[in-house]
């Protein structure tokens, strides 16, 4: 399946509520029980993309959404402002013919570009496929919880996954430059 990667756009907001609403109603990556409408989603993308975050969309040559993907704040506290957090959704038959894989890297790319230190996966169910999909982008495991949610008549755990960014840790960021602005205070 041949996909291209783009910046995604407010004029994706259908085919996403689409996928997302899939993802609710069949998956465990979200723990939201009813699909929140187009509207919903549509500030939700626009709080994401006001504050810079990069929101990305893969589509097929016809430009047929088959996937998403964005990071947001893992905590909108100052001292988190250089660690984001990844959300990944995708179609039901866009799954395993490596668009995840590659919306991944694109959004590990683009917030090494921007000055990010660290990314985290909070990963919904303790998806195996997406456990491996960020181990093989250099993710490490760093914690499970146990039974952080109910859906689908079971229990669900929850694992934290990490990856360095750029410098990471190797020396202090810059609090007047992106994204040292974020949440400043």
């Amino acid at each position: 399946m041949s996909f291209l990667l783009r910046k995604a756009s407010q004029a994706d907001i259908p085919a996403i509520a689409d996928i997302y609403r899939e993802s609710v109603l069949n998956g465990v990556a979200s723990y939201e029980i009813v699909p929140p409408s187009e509207a919903e989603l549509a500030q939700r993308f626009a709080a994401i993309v006001s504050q810079q975050y990069p929101y990305i969309a893969a589509v097929d040559a016809g430009g047929v959404l088959l996937g998403y993907a964005y990071v947001s704040a893992f905590r909108t506290r100052p001292a988190y402002r250089w660690l984001v957090e990844d959300s990944i959704y995708l179609a039901p038959e866009a799954r395993g013919r490596g668009i995840g894989k590659a919306l991944l890297a694109e959004l590990i790319d683009r917030c090494t570009g921007l000055g990010f230190r660290q990314m985290a996966a909070v990963i919904g169910g303790a998806s195996p496929a997406s456990i491996a999909l960020h181990r093989a982008a250099g993710f490490e495991e760093v914690g499970l919880m146990k039974g952080t949610g109910y859906k689908h008549g079971r229990w669900l755990d929850t694992m934290f996954m990490q990856r360095a960014l750029g410098e990471a840790m190797t020396s202090d960021p810059d609090p007047s430059v992106y994204p040292g602005t974020l949440f400043a205070g």
